[in-house]
């Protein structure tokens, strides 16, 4: 073989593992985009659809490794990560693994450590979208691992959807994923605490909903100015002086309490701005808070929080949600 066609192959032929909704998904968008792929999952039904639609069904996880230089890892969990990986261990050397599983940076950190051990090249990868979005701009995979390796995939790795590289560190697409879904789950709590409030003052909440609508193009700026604030550790007083906010925060309070709405995520906030006012910032702004969420929370004692979840690999932290599964 010639040196442009082992090039020629090194970007041509793909292995996905597992295969449920979202590792299907991948799987079949390199089929149809004419990629030589190979398939596996431990129920081998499921990769018939596939071999149907061209692809090539490998009988164990090591010979579906063995047949291609990149290898896609799309499991149910870390759990199911470990253990398909300790059975292809003598087939990875030479390989780059790309592992789209949802986890957390110390276990991106950690398998990185095994992949390079054992000569393979490492990309952690997260899926920002649903199944039927693969392979359109729909769905945001971040990476962050090997650049070497990520920039010889990367125009394999677009076929998949919208893609961002974050860096070396192989736990930042972790980071990355898990902070946006944060703020997602932290928006949409919120929204439906203020939809109870607003319902139990008789007002429709979908007529509500619209009005709030049309106010979200204030924000992108002031998220953008308080982020610039933390990062100087200058706090003007965005959204007014802690000193004004917190006596808003005790009408809000209230209002709810005598509605019978729960009023737990603004206690917290007024018990944060108290806590800043004391100590003397009472003329800073709302992002001045940040200051106070280093240490445990507010509510909980740090020694009852028990022990946190490890995998084989290395000490890392409980995985996130579970987009697929290889059973």
């Amino acid at each position: 073989m010639t040196t442009t066609e082992e090039a020629t192959a090194r970007t041509s032929q793909v292995t996905v593992l597992g295969l449920g909704e979202m590792g299907a998904a991948i799987a079949r968008t390199f089929v149809d985009r004419g990629y030589r792929t190979t398939v596996w999952n431990r129920t081998a039904s499921k990769s018939t659809p596939l071999v149907d639609a061209g692809a090539t069904a490998a009988p164990t996880a090591a010979d579906a490794v063995a047949a291609s230089p990149l290898v896609v890892v799309c499991l149910l969990d870390n759990k199911a990560v470990e253990e398909v990986l300790a059975s292809v261990e003598s087939e990875v050397a030479g390989k780059v693994l790309v592992n789209v599983t949802s986890g957390s940076a110390g276990q991106a950190r950690a398998i990185e450590s095994w992949a390079t051990g054992r000569g393979a090249a490492y990309i952690d990868g997260k899926v920002m979208g649903d199944p039927p979005y693969v392979g359109t701009p729909n769905v945001m995979f971040p990476f962050s691992g090997s650049r070497t390796a990520f920039d010889t995939h990367e125009p394999m790795l677009r076929e998949l959807g919208g893609i961002a590289y974050h860096g070396e560190d192989a736990g930042l697409a972790a980071v990355e994923f898990m902070a946006q879904v944060a703020v997602g789950y932290e928006l949409l709590i919120g929204y439906l605490h203020v939809l109870r409030l607003v319902q139990a003052e008789g007002v429709d909440v979908v007529e509500f909903t619209e009005r709030v609508a049309g106010s979200v193009a204030i924000y992108p700026p002031l998220l953008t100015s308080m982020s610039k604030a933390i990062r100087s550790g200058t706090y003007a007083p965005d959204l007014g002086p802690l000193n004004v906010q917190a006596a808003l925060m005790d009408d809000m309070i209230d209002h709810r309490e005598s509605l019978g709405v729960e009023a737990v995520r603004m206690r917290e906030v007024k018990r944060l701005m108290d806590r800043r006012i004391a100590d003397g910032h009472g003329d800073q702004g709302f992002s001045s808070l940040f200051e106070l969420l280093g240490g445990p929370d507010l509510n909980q004692d740090p020694s009852s929080e028990g022990p946190r979840a490890t995998t084989s690999f290395s000490a890392a932290t409980r995985p996130t949600s579970r987009p697929d599964s290889a059973d």
